[in-house]
């Protein structure tokens, strides 16, 4: 018959009922670090509406350069179109439900209702740069002039390729968008020829550049059968660029754009917030942007052999 023996100390699992557990928000992966709605420059507008004005013909604007002696100068005007574009702030909104017990009961060391409106509003903030990016009305990918879209050479991106997107977007260039996999396939690139592109610190993250343009990373550029876009964009409206769109002032503002709004305890002891992001975003020019297609992410190479 075997003995038990008595245990000689006080155990793991009885010492841990009197210990106190270090614990950490909550954690999601869907978080990212959003670079791109950091790096562009945002319009406050009013009423909601955003009104992109051109001007009309720009090359019948008649100009002269006359020499010595007299001259008769040409009549000329600028016109302007007559409907131009208005861009209507959309909305990114969803209602957070959360029962007042447990509000009540369980906020230590964590406010139970900041901790529901914190992780919300990060997600509201993903999706808000997913628009950015593919709205059909006013994302990017859909308001790229056919004369700005290219393909790639070979379908890997290359540098060859980068260096075509710029002369679409050769005045003030400020930075590639692209999916990570993307940049990592232009990487291989540049190694593969010899010419490792040189790094940035912004935000107090590195990025690799091309041409002195850095290459921003966005999980929302989408990805599909291996295969990705990579864009170029010049910002802010001095520069004719792009330019993001809000509505400053909301009640209840948390931030540019964003507001939050207690709407009342139900009879079930529900307490509801209305969290919303009013945001758009409107191209100036047709050069300020520009799309390079078909770039293949599954290229790899020998490299050993390559240098042999």
């Amino acid at each position: 018959m075997t003995t038990v023996q008595a245990p000689l100390t006080l155990g793991d699992g009885s010492a841990r009922q009197l210990a106190n557990a270090t614990k950490t928000t909550a954690q999601m992966t869907t978080i990212t670090p959003r670079w791109l709605v950091h790096l562009l420059p945002w319009q406050p507008v009013e009423a909601g509406i955003y009104r992109l004005n051109k001007v009309r013909h720009p090359e019948t604007v008649d100009i002269a350069c006359p020499g010595p002696g007299e001259a008769e100068l040409p009549l000329s005007f600028v016109d302007y179109e007559d409907h131009p574009r208005e861009y209507l702030l959309n909305a990114v909104s969803t209602v957070v439900d959360i029962h007042t017990r447990v509000s009540d009961l369980y906020s230590s060391p964590y406010d139970q209702i900041g901790e529901q409106l914190r992780l919300t509003i990060e997600t509201i903030k993903e999706r808000q740069e997913s628009e950015l990016v593919n709205n059909p009305g006013y994302g990017m990918l859909a308001n790229v002039a056919d004369q700005q879209r290219i393909s790639t050479l070979t379908g890997a991106p290359t540098p060859d390729d980068l260096d075509e997107l710029i002369t679409r977007v050769w005045k003030e260039p400020a930075f590639f968008l692209s999916h990570p996999r993307a940049i990592a396939a232009f990487g291989r690139e540049c190694t593969r020829r010899g010419v490792p592109p040189a790094t940035v610190s912004l935000f107090g993250s590195q990025f690799i550049t091309w041409r002195g343009v850095p290459l921003i990373p966005s999980d929302k550029v989408p990805l599909e059968d291996g295969k990705t876009k990579i864009l170029l964009l010049r910002v802010g409206q001095e520069r004719r660029g792009v330019v993001g769109l809000y509505q400053p002032g909301l009640t209840g503002e948390q931030s540019p754009g964003l507001s939050v709004r207690f709407m009342g305890i139900s009879r079930s002891a529900i307490a509801s917030y209305l969290i919303s992001l009013y945001c758009s975003l409107a191209v100036l020019t047709d050069d300020a942007l520009a799309v390079l297609d078909n770039v293949e992410v599954g290229k790899f190479h020998d490299y050993a052999h390559t240098y042999r």
